[in-house]
């Protein structure tokens, strides 16, 4: 069928989460109509609510429903959809949907299903590269696939090889390969994880090179022939083949390296006849020597740093050659402007060998303004929000923080406060080892390859430490946030068992969040006392034999001014449950906070309800209802974190109801029993 690229006016985006916001959030800027698609488990997501329209696929399962290519054309039929982008991942680069969107009349923005195929195959598009002059790595991309022929050739290559599944992606049916002895081992390793990912098992065999950098050219194809590249990106951050900090331009690009590149990966998209945007992957060697690795047919998840320092948006160019237009600028229109950078925000445990996050989403925000930053150079493209539940089906990416700066340590300054303003709370993620990496000297210093994370594991995952002064930092803004939450915002005017002209002691006890759970835990006590002197609220923290004066000073949004001995430091100050996080644009530090002294109950006098103070378990009722008790009687005891808190009674009084039983699970701020107080 032949399609009328006249100017569509609703799209269909076949996808979820961010990428979903992402594309509808220009479509709506060019006047079009969105329609989400979604299944089961996100029917209340974000980039449902987002839409004008949202039809349902299927069951949770990505096989039912996102990849269901009947389902989607048939979301499009009902909401007489012009045109669908496809994301990244799912059906993006899927043939035979685009073949299936030209019968049904419907556009796909992106390119002909025949440039799919022809980088789909990579051992084909090895040699459609080589005849357009594209350098290629030394190996075999042959279709005779007999062991002992792959084993001969591997041997004339030289070791190290990387063994590569021909039909792959993301890092599934690889393998480096150090000497002929382990060759035969890891072939077969290869042939099963591509059979069983790809459906093939054909092999190609590629120099392995020691310290490469993954850089990657943007180029962008019309349909009148017009091709253009947008620079390049470097991508070497990288776990497991899967990239985590990206950046452009790449640094350390000389203007002839970067024009041989960029006419290379114009060259590559031309000869398969390419429309739209795309990604020619090259591996850059320490000599200046580049080589193709694969093209990706779709908008890649890296897309927004080149729209930081070229100032164009590429959804929009999407669109517009989607629609028949020809390419909005040329190359020599186009410019570099500063540097950026892009980090992956995961919901994963890097502590626990990044193992998949999942939950409640009961904070997620980025305190621009606590932070001093202006939102034109700081960026977050996300798909959840506050509230929004991370699900086991998808991919655990949340969001990408995207930042821009007149160069590139300016840029990584930049990333590293934004880094610190980002809270998220509820789910692990890995902000914090994206803090670690930015921070590293060996990425400071541009000690790039795709082994950085693997060759510097040893200090990315070093055992934490504190000083006296984080742990002072978090008594003394833990005591403070505990203070916020009451009616007064002064803790001055509060039963937290402070006094004017008399101080009371108070006792705090931090340790290590993984050690909390521990009998054992390696805590700190550190002994509060408050005063006041010219009006101003002061106080001293002792710590074994160190005692320091502070004072903490409440800023814009997060953010907090902690004075130590006249020492005075910036941080975005916040609490999680127990855990108070102090971010700061040199880092992370998290410490389990808990009082551990008798803490003054007067404040609850009146109350007629006792709520829970934490996330937790109830574990047992102590007295039965309509009991009389005493102040201070206990009641009930909860478990969080593998630790009993016992809660007592405010007042004299009797217990009227339990609300909960023993077992029950309970959220912070749960009513836990009414409290009858004595008249």
């Amino acid at each position: 069928m032949t399609l009328d690229l006249t100017k569509f006016d609703t799209l269909l985006v076949a996808n979820r989460g961010e990428i979903a916001c992402r594309v509808m959030r220009t479509a709506r800027r060019m006047g079009l109509k969105t329609v989400a698609v979604y299944s089961d488990a996100d029917a209340t997501a974000r980039h449902v609510r987002e839409a004008d329209e949202a039809v349902r696929l299927g069951p949770a399962a990505a096989r039912e429903s996102y990849l269901n290519v009947d389902a989607v054309i048939d979301a499009a039929k009902r909401t007489g959809t012009g045109a669908i982008h496809p994301g990244y991942g799912f059906l993006s680069e899927n043939g035979g949907f685009v073949k299936a969107l030209e019968q049904a009349g419907i556009i796909f923005v992106g390119p002909p299903a025949s440039a799919i195929a022809a980088m789909g195959d990579k051992s084909a598009a090895k040699a459609r590269m080589a005849n357009a002059g594209v350098p290629l790595v030394p190996g075999y991309h042959g279709d005779d696939q007999d062991d002992a022929l792959l084993r001969s050739e591997a041997d004339k290559i030289g070791y190290p090889v990387m063994l590569k599944a021909s039909a792959g992606g993301g890092g599934k049916g690889m393998r480096v390969v150090e000497s002929a002895e382990g060759f035969q081992a890891a072939l077969d390793g290869c042939r099963r994880e591509s059979k069983a990912a790809f459906g093939d098992d054909r092999m190609l065999i590629e120099k392995y090179l020691v310290q490469p950098r993954h850089v990657e050219v943007q180029v962008f194809c019309d349909r009148y022939g017009n091709g253009v590249y947008l620079f390049e990106r470097d991508c070497s951050v990288q776990r497991r083949h899967q990239k985590v900090i990206e950046e452009a331009p790449a640094p350390g690009m000389t203007p002839e390296l970067r024009s041989a590149m960029g006419d290379a990966a114009v060259r590559a998209a031309k000869e398969i006849g390419y429309v739209g945007a795309g990604t020619v992957e090259f591996l850059l060697d320490a000599d200046g020597s580049f080589y193709f690795m694969e093209m990706n047919t779709r908008l890649q998840v890296e897309h927004p740093v080149t729209e930081m320092i070229t100032g164009q948006d590429l959804v929009e160019w999407q669109l517009r050659v989607a629609m028949g237009e020809p390419l909005p600028c040329t190359q020599d229109e186009l410019t570099i402007t500063g540097h950026s950078f892009e980090a992956r925000l995961y919901a994963e445990d890097p502590e626990q060998d990044f193992l998949p996050a999942t939950g409640l989403l009961t904070r997620f925000a980025l305190d621009l303004e606590g932070a001093d930053l202006d939102s034109d150079r700081v960026r977050l493209d996300s798909g959840v929000e506050s509230g929004d539940v991370v699900s086991m089906h998808y991919d655990p990416m949340l969001a990408k923080l995207i930042v821009h700066g007149a160069d590139r340590d300016a840029a990584l300054a930049t990333l590293n406060r934004a880094l610190a303003a980002l809270d998220v709370q509820g789910v692990v993620t890995n902000r914090a080892f994206l803090q670690r990496l930015a921070n590293h000297p060996g990425f400071k210093n541009v000690e790039l390859d795709t082994r950085f994370i693997e060759r510097n594991e040893a200090t990315l995952f070093a055992p934490r430490s504190y000083s006296t002064e984080a742990y002072a930092s978090a008594a003394l803004i833990g005591l403070n946030q505990l203070a916020q939450e009451c009616e007064s915002d002064s803790p001055w005017d509060r039963h937290d068992g402070f006094r004017l002209n008399a101080p009371h002691t108070i006792r705090i006890a931090l340790c290590d969040p993984a050690s909390a759970q521990a009998a054992d835990s390696d805590e700190a006590v550190v002994i509060v006392e408050g005063k006041r002197e010219s009006g101003e609220s002061l106080w001293n923290l002792t710590i074994g034999d160190q005692t320091l004066t502070a004072s903490l000073q409440p800023l814009t949004g997060d953010a907090v001014a902690v004075t130590l001995n006249g020492h005075r430091r910036r941080l975005q100050a916040r609490r999680d449950g127990h855990i108070v996080v102090m971010a700061e644009p040199s880092g992370e530090t998290r410490l389990f906070w808990r009082r551990i002294d008798a803490i003054d109950h007067g404040h609850h006098e009146a109350e007629s309800t006792l709520t829970a103070p934490m996330n937790g378990t109830v574990v047992a009722l102590l007295v039965a209802p309509g009991a009389a008790v005493e102040k201070g009687m206990p009641l009930m005891v909860m478990e969080a974190m593998k630790m009993e808190h016992t809660m007592t009674a405010p007042a004299y009084g009797s217990v009227e109801t339990f609300h909960f039983q023993s077992g029950d699970t309970v959220s912070q701020g749960d009513v836990l029993l009414d409290f009858a107080p004595s008249e």
